[in-house]
Parts: structure tokens; C-alpha cells; sequence
């Protein structure tokens, strides 16, 4: 039988196991779909599929900066325990090594470690280690100076909260501090003009509907809007946040006399966004009975 780049992907869809040990299974039983499962799963190469379904919001940030550009991704898992595995952290370190010339991360998947892809490679490293984990984000920078920053580092280069800042003049530690501004302050964009439309219309509507609750004439609210949203602003955008390492100066201030020109950052915080579904004790005991 025809072994179809289709059926294929459909044993790894249905298993999580790599491209080249699927085709192979497929190739060793003759195309039959149940028997390649049970090829796989008795190489022990079927485990993967067994942990896809859990939640993977721990996990580590690693950041790579090599000339004008940085990289940073973020790789999950589903304990910090496994955040602090030693294996764990090679693989994250070598994950972000090929990011550095991965267009996004399509291509990160498709690069490859030691002569398998990074997508083969986290296959691999669940079914050894036994937890779910996802490349979930990868992001790039690039300027004249590129300056990283992790925080809550568990080893050399990774962490909970990774940083890239991107500089035209200044120097680097200036570019350290605002790094660690970003990592504190998680802006949402560097300036008004890279910012969401939807995000501002959005706090645009609430704050009119909180004025209007004023009984105040409309001319009036819209003098309160103008005021609000300028405040809405500088408290959202990298530029117009008061610096924490100098609150008396906004970063865009800063910048200036540090002669220094901010184009660009990265923040990615590890399981930002991914909710969690929560279990009681009793909950969870009963489920690991039932096996």
C-alpha cells in the first residue's frame, strides 16, 4: 500500500509521534492505521499522544541575542518541576539557538537539532520525560543594539519573563534598564501609534459610559475623554510610562538623555494567557484512581 504524505500525518495527529517514525510505522505494517498505532506505542513512541491533552502553562523563556537580532521563545510544559530539569533547559537553549535563524516559528519547527526537527525533537523529549509540552511563541528583534534581559532566571539565558530591547545609540545598560522596566511594567505596545485600535476604542467606550453615569453634558464628557485617554495612554505605552528606575522622568525621557533611540522590544512571559483549569484534592485523587 501507498504510504501518502495524508496518512502520515494523520497516525502523527493521532499519536503525536515524529514524521519519520510514523512513516516508518506505516512502511513496517504494510499501511494499516491500527497496527502502526500499536508499532508505535510498543516502541514506546506513542507515549506523546498521551499527554497532548493536558494543559502546558509552565515551562521556561529562553532569549538569544546574536548581533542586531534577538530571539525569544517560550516553551511549555506542564510542571515547573520539569522547568527545572537540566534536559528540559539543553533542549530550550537549543530550541532558541535555532530560532536566531528561523523566520517565525513555522521554520522553528522545521529547523533542526542533532539531525531531527524541533518538532520531532519536543516529541521525543515527551515521551521520555512524560509531560505535555508545546513550542507555544517565538519573537524577534532587530536594531544597531539588541539587549536581552530574563527574570526569575533559572539558568543562563531563561526564565519565567524574557526581554529584548532594541536601541539606536545609548549603550547597553541602558538598554539592561529598560529592560527590566518591561519585564516590571508589561507594557502593551512602545508608543500610541503601534498600539491596537480595537484597545483603545475600547477604553474609549468605558470611559464614556463612565462619564455619561455623571449626568454631566455631553461637551463636558468630551473634554473628560480627551483628559482620560491621554492618561490611558501613557500608562499602557513603553514611551509614556514613567521610568522605574527614574519615576520623575517618562522612558521616553530617559531615552533622550541617554541618548539613546527605543525601537523596538519582546516581552513573553511563560503561560501568559493560557487558562488553567483547576481541580479540588478530592477531584484530582479521584481522577489518578481511575487511572
Amino acid at each position: 500500500m501507498a504510504i501518502t504524505a495524508a496518512l502520515v500525518k494523520e497516525l502523527r495527529d493521532t499519536t503525536g509521534a515524529g514524521m519519520m517514525d510514523a512513516k516508518k510505522a506505516l512502511t513496517e505494517n504494510d499501511g494499516d492505521m491500527d497496527a502502526a498505532i500499536d508499532w508505535l506505542r510498543t516502541k514506546g513512541l506513542a507515549k506523546a499522544a498521551k499527554k497532548s491533552g493536558r494543559t502546558a502553562a509552565e515551562g521556561l523563556v529562553a532569549v538569544k541575542v546574536e548581533g542586531s537580532k534577538g530571539v525569544a521563545v517560550e516553551v511549555n510544559a506542564e510542571t515547573d518541576f520539569v522547568a527545572k530539569n537540566a534536559e528540559f533547559q539543553t533542549m530550550v537553549g537549543q530550541i532558541a539557538d535555532a530560532a536566531i535563524n528561523a523566520g517565525d516559528l513555522d521554520a522553528l519547527n522545521a529547523a533542526t537539532i542533532d539531525g531531527k526537527t524541533v518538532a520531532d525533537t519536543l516529541t521525543d523529549k515527551i515521551a521520555k520525560i512524560g509531560e505535555n509540552m508545546t513550542l507555544r511563541r517565538m519573537a524577534t528583534v532587530e536594531g544597531t543594539t539588541v539587549v536581552s534581559y530574563v527574570h526569575n532566571a533559572a539558568t543562563d539565558g531563561m526564565g519565567k519573563i524574557g526581554v529584548l530591547v532594541a536601541l539606536n545609540g545609548g549603550d547597553e545598560a541602558f538598554g539592561k534598564q529598560v529592560a527590566m522596566h518591561i519585564a516590571a511594567v508589561n507594557p502593551a505596545s512602545l508608543s500610541e501609534a503601534d498600539l491596537d485600535p480595537a484597545v483603545v476604542e475600547k477604553e474609549r467606550q468605558v470611559q464614556m459610559d463612565i462619564a455619561r453615569e455623571s449626568g454631566k453634558p455631553e461637551q463636558v464628557i468630551e473634554k473628560m475623554i480627551v483628559g482620560r485617554m491621554k492618561k490611558f495612554l501613557s500608562e499602557v505605552t513603553l514611551l509614556g510610562q514613567d521610568f522605574v528606575i527614574n519615576p520623575d522622568l517618562t522612558v521616553a525621557q530617559a531615552a533622550k538623555e541617554a541618548g539613546a533611540e527605543i525601537t523596538g522590544f519582546v516581552r513573553l512571559e511563560v503561560g501568559e494567557g493560557i487558562e488553567v483549569e483547576k481541580e479540588d484534592f478530592a477531584a484530582e485523587v479521584a481522577k489518578a484512581a481511575q487511572g
